[in-house]
């Protein structure tokens, strides 16, 4: 069964600043949240679909759980390293069975793991969410986790009101990884994704979801799609690039001066780059451009 975009971490050194960014990136954005593992984050929702700006707040509560080593100490190494997009997150039904379906392929990273927290509503009454993630590797890509997310409460997760912003973002297009090789990672996209007949594209390849896609472009490609610097592949590739499309490219050009965010127009798109968005690279795509 396919799976499709969940959510993106941005990991940041800087979580206020990252919160008051997204802000003048004209995104309505959801209180700081505490992790027991020493991660803080605040959430960015669109329908279906979350941006999770993340930072490690309390490195002294990192442990030896699932959830500290895989994901609050990996988001510590990324973060020692650059700042930007850490971790790809896809929807699940049933963690467990994909824990197994992962194991069966040689992906899996983990069991499926479980915690709950609480949120806020937007009136600040309390709620508990919770969720199971079972996390997969790509010895490729060391720098990009994986893993896919079971929400257990969504009616307390979800709320149309955190996904109305003022840059007018309806949804998620897609996340761009960038590689030496792009079709090296068939293999592995295919078994994450459960999507077994990717696309082959000019730029590299292409895993269709229900919700997004996932494009794997060379460096080249990169640059030329989106006018911005590809990231250091030094290590293996990396998630690059976000796209979102807004219903109203007006009304996001006027956000983004609001805010004093630079930006770039690119083959139709208004792209804002990694130095200007703390590591990561953000494409929006606009109706009638």
């Amino acid at each position: 069964m396919s799976r499709g975009l969940d959510h993106i971490v941005h990991a940041v050194r800087d979580l206020d600043a990252a919160a008051e960014l997204y802000r003048a990136l004209g995104f309505n954005v959801g209180a700081r949240n505490r992790h027991p593992w020493g991660t803080h984050n605040h959430l960015v929702q669109l329908p279906g679909f979350f941006i999770e700006l993340i930072g490690v707040m309390e490195p002294n509560q990192l442990g030896s759980d699932g959830f500290s080593v895989q994901f609050g100490a990996f988001n510590r190494d990324f973060l020692a390293r650059q700042q930007g997009f850490s971790f790809l997150m896809l929807e699940s039904r049933d963690a467990a069975a994909d824990a197994a379906e992962f194991r069966a392929a040689g992906i899996a990273a983990s069991n499926a793991l479980h915690f709950e927290r609480e949120g806020k509503r937007p009136d600040g009454s309390a709620v508990k969410v919770g969720f199971s993630l079972a996390f997969a590797r790509n010895p490729a890509a060391p720098d990009i986790g994986f893993a896919v997310c079971e929400q257990h409460s969504p009616q307390n997760f979800w709320n149309p009101d955190f996904q109305v912003h003022p840059n007018t973002a309806a949804e998620v297009a897609g996340a761009v990884m960038v590689a030496e090789n792009p079709s090296s990672h068939h293999i592995f996209l295919s078994a994450f994704t459960g999507e077994r007949a990717l696309q082959a594209t000019s730029s590299g390849i292409a895993a269709p979801t229900p919700r997004g896609d996932i494009k794997v472009m060379d460096e080249a490609a990169f640059r030329s799609h989106f006018g911005v610097e590809p990231p250091d592949l030094s290590r293996g590739a990396r998630l690059a690039a976000l796209r979102l499309r807004v219903r109203d490219g007006d009304a996001l050009l006027a956000a983004l001066d609001r805010g004093g965010i630079e930006s770039s127009f690119h083959v139709g798109n208004i792209v804002v780059a990694p130095e200007t968005a703390m590591g990561a690279t953000l494409v929006f795509e606009t109706p009638g451009r």
